[in-house]
């Protein structure tokens, strides 16, 4: 009974500590700055995100539609290809 308790103490500890070193770890690193290409895909979620709210509201989609479906076809328009 007493060695379950001492070992759970210690895993408890060696948790808290990694837990400490994690942290410390990702404080040092200084945060990257997106790039233009993650910027314009957040943007173009954004866009496609206010369409399907707006469609959905109005009715305008089919009743068996999908967020990734609608994303994927949204974010090809968008992105100036073919695909509409």
């Amino acid at each position: 009974m007493m060695n379950r308790f001492v070992s759970s103490a210690l895993a408890a500890a060696l948790a808290v500590s990694m837990a400490g070193a994690a942290q410390a770890a990702a404080e040092m690193k200084p945060k990257k700055e997106p790039t233009a290409a993650q910027l314009a895909a957040r943007e173009r979620m954004s866009k496609c995100s206010a369409e399907w709210k707006e469609a959905k509201a109005g009715g305008k989609l089919a009743k068996d539609a999908k967020w990734p479906k609608f994303w994927s076809e949204c974010n090809t328009r968008l992105k100036g290809g073919t695909k509409a």
